[in-house]
């Protein structure tokens, strides 16, 4: 449920109504927007009589939210969130990043290397698997520990924001001085480490799961918003159909879909979605079309012998030119 506030509401009504719906044991989530300022009440608001409610001086409207997902809920939260990503990088309501760096991390020259040729083509954020979930016991599964360093390295030279990915909650004192944690598909459901996420206060940068609905996607995105952590971004990177042409199958519907349902801004991960390296560029330009708040795109220095996803990485010079006319895009879209 959400009561809807008069402009003119004074202080002292609003925080006896908060009053009110704390002695009935609801949860309350304020929302300062443009437009309105809205109270959503959190809990079973089945006791709540909407009709009185609304009577209240105070009280423009009240309405019930159907979804499961409330926190989530563009309802409680009609203005767009913008997420701090560190070092004045934001990411939004508007402002559209470009995120790219190597599939895995390898040494210290490749992903240096690499975070200063993306930066140079216009990137803001450095991504790089320190931990990697791979489907073969026997693949190579990150430099763990040495990753996290090597990546900071990076960000020392360039001043980038660095996304990595975690697979355990045991991990999180590594991930310390980590800018945006990235949630793999494979762990969009591990409710544990959800709730974990919910405690900190940092980004995270939520992948939708292979075989998962929007609406499973923004009840996990809820998890970690319930425990206090509201700094969610969301990423498609394509889900599993029977097509066998690409890797998985780009969802672009699912950006207007999500910007209609929810505040939190939305990337597109074409280079996992298609798995093919010439098909990355396509993607991206219909990702910026469509409107969505950035993307994540795998750029390594040698594709031909990374030791993870070299056949979707684009080189250096090709995410250059990709990020040229990305840009291009997105200037006609929002002119």
């Amino acid at each position: 449920m959400i009561v809807i506030l008069k402009h003119e509401a004074r202080q002292e009504q609003i925080d006896r109504l908060r009053e009110f719906f704390a002695k009935m044991g609801l949860g309350i989530h304020m929302s300062e927007g443009e437009n309105a300022t809205i109270m959503g009440l959190i809990g079973d608001t089945s006791r709540v009589d909407a009709d009185l409610i609304a009577t209240l001086d105070a009280v423009d409207a009240v309405r019930r939210i159907q979804e499961p997902y409330k926190q989530a809920n563009r309802k409680f939260h009609p203005d767009d969130s913008v997420i701090d990503c560190g070092a004045g990088v934001k990411l939004g309501g508007g402002a559209f990043q470009l995120i790219a760096g190597p599939c895995s991390v390898e040494s210290e020259e490749q992903i240096v290397a690499v975070a200063k040729a993306v930066k140079a083509a216009g990137a803001s954020l450095l991504r790089g698997g320190a931990f990697k979930p791979r489907t073969s016991p026997y693949a190579f599964q990150g430099l763990h520990e040495e990753g996290l360093r090597l990546l900071k390295v990076a960000r020392q030279e360039t001043g980038m924001p660095i996304v990595t990915e975690i697979m355990d909650a045991a991990h999180l004192p590594l991930f310390e001085d980590v800018d945006v944690i990235q949630v793999g598909a494979r762990n969009m459901q591990n409710f544990e480490l959800l709730k974990e996420l919910g405690h900190i206060r940092k980004p995270i940068l939520l992948k939708r799961g292979l075989a998962n609905t929007i609406s499973e996607l923004l009840m996990s995105a809820e998890y970690i918003m319930a425990g206090g952590n509201e700094d969610i971004i969301l990423c498609e990177r394509g889900i599993r159909t029977f097509e066998t042409a690409t890797r998985n199958t780009l969802d672009l519907a699912a950006v207007p879909v999500l910007h209609e349902k929810t505040h939190l801004p939305v990337v597109i991960d074409p280079s996992h979605a298609t798995g093919v390296n010439r098909l990355v560029r396509p993607m991206a330009l219909a990702a910026a079309a469509c409107g969505a708040d950035g993307l994540m795109i795998e750029v390594h220095n040698d594709p031909k012998h990374a030791l993870c996803d070299g056949a979707q990485s684009l080189t250096p010079e090709e995410f250059a030119e990709v990020a040229k006319q990305v840009l291009a895009v997105r200037a006609v879209i929002t002119a």
